[in-house]
């Protein structure tokens, strides 16, 4: 078990299972993805990959609160040395909070609806250890403050590469607007994955847990290889993790994603790799589908939390792929998913702790279609 004084001063209750020795969480996170799939049985062999217990996590959302700036999960709650980042992380966290003490940035209240900063959201590239930093403010007000204090910032953290405001003036439970500008001339940071580079931009989507992933894509070129999948589709595909991975032998991948900034990262990777059959497109998945005139060998898919849905589905079923990669991080959507995909069976099963401490994972099918 890991130590963790913020879970024992009960100052945060993220992890809930953080009390639980790691093999025993592992072990019950199994028997809920069993039990859970129970219906769909016979299953195949099911293999659990594990994830590093401490520093795992590659990105912090803290919200900004009280006087002095404190940054944390709630009112007054520092949350800096939470033993989830790597300790880089944790002094960059702490660099940033006193530089935003010295610039007397002030909190948005939420009460007073006064102040401008929310949140401070920083992710850490473990390539070279790349810093990018987001501030997201209620309005443009302290925009030129922190533009003119950057580069005392980036002398005290040289890794910082990318920083950014984000706009967000509405008085909800949203955390970022559409507004984004850059303070930095760089406007990315780059992670690698063996020969694979993964542009990662202020708003764009990329797993937190950088280790874990790895395996993941590595897992699924792997069945497709397997499979000798000649084409493959990779629905809802983001900064282009699983495409970039299955990208090879002569192999067409086409990547759909509906986000222009993550569609752009791919395909800046994808020069970068210099393959010419790979292609990326900035599209919603719905007209995707109903554009589509061909299928692909395979097809991967990875959605939201809330699943792919009946309309999906039924595309699904009629397109009928022979094989369907579906990455889900929320087995309840999964199931019911799987229900209405009955022209599938599952062949391959693998679980992957991409979240340690609590009740999350990651689940990787492989579905092959049933003759």
């Amino acid at each position: 078990m890991i130590e963790c004084s913020h879970f024992q001063k009960g100052d945060c209750h993220s992890c809930t299972l953080i009390e639980l020795p790691y093999p025993q969480q592992l072990k019950l996170k199994r028997t809920r993805l069993e039990q859970a799939l129970f219906s769909f049985a016979p299953l195949p062999t099911l293999k659990v990959i594990p994830s590093p217990q401490t520093g795992f996590r590659n990105k912090a959302k803290m919200v900004a609160s009280s006087t002095p700036i404190t940054l944390g999960l709630l009112e007054g709650v520092e949350l800096i040395t939470c033993p989830l980042y790597t300790p880089s992380m944790q002094r960059a966290l702490a660099t940033i909070q006193s530089w935003l003490r010295e610039l007397d940035i002030r909190a948005y209240d939420l009460k007073t609806q006064k102040g401008e900063l929310k949140y401070v959201l920083l992710s850490e590239s473990s390539h070279q250890g790349a810093l990018m930093l987001r501030f997201v403010l209620r309005s443009h007000g302290i925009v030129s403050r922190l533009r003119r204090g950057l580069a005392s910032l980036q002398q005290e953290l040289p890794s910082l590469q990318c920083v950014s405001v984000n706009i967000q003036s509405e008085h909800k439970a949203v955390v970022e607007g559409s507004e984004e500008l850059f303070l930095s001339e760089q406007r990315r940071i780059e992670e690698r994955m063996g020969d694979i580079s993964l542009f990662i931009r202020p708003k764009t989507f990329f797993q937190t847990n950088t280790a874990v992933t790895a395996k993941l894509y590595q897992t699924a070129a792997s069945w497709i290889d397997q499979v000798e999948a000649k084409s493959v589709w990779d629905l809802f595909c983001g900064v282009g993790g699983f495409a970039l991975h299955c990208a090879k032998n002569g192999r067409e991948v086409l990547g759909i994603e509906l986000e222009h900034e993550a569609i752009g990262a791919a395909r800046d990777a994808a020069a970068k790799l210099g393959i010419s059959q790979l292609r990326f497109e900035a599209m919603d998945i719905a007209s995707f589908s109903v554009e589509a005139s061909k299928r692909p060998d395979c097809l991967i898919v990875n959605p939201p939390r809330r699943g792919l849905g009946s309309a999906l589905c039924q595309w699904l079923q009629r397109l009928r792929p022979p094989v369907i990669l579906y990455s889900s991080c929320n087995i309840d959507t999964l199931a019911k998913d799987l229900e209405m995909l009955s022209n599938y069976r599952i062949e391959k099963l693998e679980l992957f702790d991409m979240f340690p401490h609590t009740e999350h994972f990651e689940t990787l099918l492989m579905l092959r279609a049933a003759h």
